[in-house]
């Protein structure tokens, strides 16, 4: 063999050896092709391609590091970049930089982000909303920056696993309530930017924190200052009122006066590269003799916002329409116009009254508060409500004997179902009421002595989308529950036994139905105080109104019976079940928000949660449909087939999207439900959208 014919051989297999090494890994390759695809204006991103051959590593995208063939950092700040992040960020395992800051992405932090980052750069998006609950679990953060954008809401608790944490900038925001005790957890702090949002309360928990920079200026904290922290806070007159910060700057533009908003802690391209110091150039903080009578003016700054909102919907809203695939309205028509003034006055009076929390679909030009048949579905402020067991009840008591003459002795004919805890009933009252009667199996009752103090705690639950509680029975050793009346029954009714005169579930119902459901679950486990964790959701535990609004019942029922798990082993044996009750047996909110997803997944299919009537590999619901969710062909294949084709594709992949978070087989990576009802009421405001347009085009 000649010298030149062994070069040219070593040359094809050094070439392709490279060429081997360049190639990404296929689930990092997947998940920034899904994100580029899911950017409304991805052009910056040079390079970039949705095409399945697009190879991030080899190809040397922009903003893309890569170590050997997996993704490492991803820094594509301030390139002017909107939409979506999609929906397969997770799956980024090697990502320890992840900066998407100065940009115009707007609406909820994404729930699904790179989970082993070590630098998280999120500020200056115009982002509304609260923290996601992922971030609780990257234990490996060391700087977290979500400052310059509009996050609103209480500081979760969510700071116990993140020991790595150095520096946190939630500034520039519209945050409120008190500091979480979890902030003690970050024994590895050293800079806090908090200034410039609303919050209150005291800060002793930071005041053995090893910090060498807080700022906490334009708050309205107090209280003293804890002696570990006067050495850091260096005095500053900006709360006097005569002069104060500058408003922040909108997403997607550099900050008016870098060297005023620049601290040492920023990264590149960061809005907030440094919040923590005044127009003086000096650190900005609070006098030393204490925080007590800190006021903020916000005026200026809501007003601000309250324009910029304005402008970018409207600028944004013909994209949002194009993604549905219709006509767009013209900017400078009456009906635009109108919807502008709307929502102006909306953000003005958003500090007022009304607090968004997260919100992950981009607002359509639309009244964003009427659904389908003009019920509210406004975001409205979670505020905590103190559930105690010693508080007087507001049911009322009722006689045996009351409740078998509205029951006639409990006959068959008034019989509508049994459980695995009682049997229920219908009740006519002489007023002409008709109430539900729940007779509970005594012997299935853990203490049958405290039932009446369960009954009082079960009362003072108040909701539109939980069954209420009307009144109780305890006597002869005969305890029974009233609640009011369902006429429509069942969702699980609805769905698996109807005839075929019986009235379909339109697609707008079902997201009716998904959304109050969603919304009642929030309300059990985010305003309850303490949380309160239903543990059988299912289809026959939803029950409807003569609207098709959903109830749910049984709530806080599951703490009265004697055997719990008995309730647990039927909900995870209908399919109902979350992977982790079925090996612990013990159910949390995340257990609760797994069967959620399964009823949606009813909702969506038509199908119960297990049939043992079809082949093996399709039994289970979840298992069958889970692999399906993201492809759109698949999805079509799947939904209900009694809705006739009446629905769009794309409302039925953003709900099979919610699907996918909540069926999540790790509950940490499922999202709480306030975030799952702001993803619902995004999806039904569009849909509001799509069918108001087609309508107009119609006439």
């Amino acid at each position: 063999m000649s010298l030149v014919v062994m070069v040219a051989l070593l040359l094809v297999v050094l070439h392709g050896r490279s060429f081997v090494n360049a190639e990404t890994d296929p689930s990092d390759a997947s998940a920034l092709r899904v994100m580029y695809s899911s950017l409304n204006s991805p052009g910056k991103l040079t390079k970039w391609s949705s095409s399945d051959g697009g190879d991030p590593c080899g190809e040397s995208w922009k903003g893309i590091t890569c170590s050997g063939n997996r993704v490492t950092e991803i820094q594509i700040s301030g390139l002017g970049l909107s939409g979506s992040m999609g929906y397969q960020l997770t799956s980024l395992t090697s990502v320890t930089n992840f900066d998407i800051s100065n940009n115009n992405l707007g609406n909820q932090i994404p729930y699904q982000l790179p989970p082993n980052v070590q630098r998280l750069n999120l500020a200056g998006n115009g982002f509304t909303g609260g923290l996601p609950y992922s971030i609780s679990q990257m234990t490996s953060l060391q700087y977290l920056n979500v400052s310059h954008n509009q996050i609103q809401g209480e500081l979760n608790d969510m700071f116990g696993s993140l020991s790595s944490l150095k520096t946190l900038d939630i500034s520039f925001n519209s945050m409120t309530g008190k500091l979480p005790q979890s902030l003690q957890s970050l024994t590895s702090m050293k800079k806090i930017y908090l200034q410039n949002n609303q919050l209150t309360g005291n800060i002793n928990v930071l005041a053995d924190l090893p910090l060498d920079d807080l700022d906490l200026e334009n708050n309205q904290f107090s209280g003293g200052i804890p002696e570990k922290l006067k050495g850091i806070i260096q005095k500053s007159n900006s709360n006097t009122g005569s002069s104060g910060p500058a408003a922040p700057s909108p997403p997607g533009a550099p900050p008016a006066n870098k060297s005023a908003q620049s601290h040492k802690s920023g990264g590149k391209g960061s809005p907030s590269s440094g919040g923590g110091r005044s127009d003086s150039g000096e650190k900005s903080g609070i006098s030393g003799g204490g925080i007590a009578g800190i006021v903020i003016s916000v005026s200026v700054v809501g007003a601000v916002a309250a324009i910029f909102i304005i402008k970018k919907r409207r600028k944004k809203s013909s994209m949002d329409i194009e993604k549905l695939g219709v006509q767009p309205f013209a900017l400078d028509s009456p009906e635009v116009q109108d919807i502008g003034l709307s929502q102006a006055s909306s953000a003005t009076s958003m500090k007022d009254s009304e607090t968004p929390t997260a919100v992950s679909l981009t607002p359509p030009p639309i009244n964003p508060h009427k659904s389908f048949g003009g019920d509210d579905i406004s975001v409205k402020p979670i505020v905590r409500q103190k559930i105690t067991r010693t508080a007087e009840t507001k049911a009322v008591q009722y006689s045996i004997a009351d409740l078998q003459v509205a029951t006639d002795s409990f006959s068959v004919e008034n019989l509508i179902g049994d459980g695995s805890i009682g049997s229920v009933y219908r009740a006519h009252f002489d007023n002409g009421k008709v109430l539900t009667v729940k007779k509970l199996y005594s012997s299935e009752l853990r203490n049958p002595e405290g039932f009446v103090k369960m009954v009082h705690y079960i009362s003072q639950l108040d909701h539109p989308n939980v069954t209420e509680l009307v009144g109780y029975c305890s006597e002869d050793e005969q305890h029974l529950l009233v609640y009011e009346f369902h006429e429509n029954g069942s969702l699980h009714d609805f769905l698996h036994q109807m005839d075929e005169d019986s009235m379909l579930l339109t697609w707008d119902s079902r997201l009716k139905i998904a959304l109050g459901t969603a919304r009642a679950l929030e309300y059990l486990h985010e305003v309850c105080s303490p949380s309160l964790v239903h543990k059988n959701i299912k289809s026959e535990n939803i029950l409807l109104d003569a609207d098709l609004n959903p109830h749910i019942s049984d709530s806080g029922l599951a703490n009265l019976m004697a055997d719990v798990d008995q309730g647990l082993n039927h909900n995870i044996e209908s399919g109902y079940g979350a992977p982790e009750a079925a090996m612990s047996g013990k159910c949390t909110t995340r257990s609760d928000v797994y069967s959620f997803g399964v009823v949606m997944l009813e909702l969506f299919s038509g199908r119960k949660p297990f049939d043992s009537s079809r082949p093996r590999s399709a039994q289970s619901l979840v298992r069958w449909a889970t692999p399906q969710l993201h492809d759109i062909d698949a999805l079509e294949k799947m939904v209900d087939p009694s809705l006739n084709g009446l629905y769009t594709v794309k409302s039925l992949s953003r709900f099979a999207d919610v699907i996918a978070l909540c069926v999540k087989t790790e509950p940490e990576f499922r999202p709480p439900m306030s975030e799952v009802v702001q993803a619902l009421v995004r999806l039904v405001q569009r849909a509001n959208l799509s069918k108001r347009l087609y309508s107009n085009d119609q006439d």
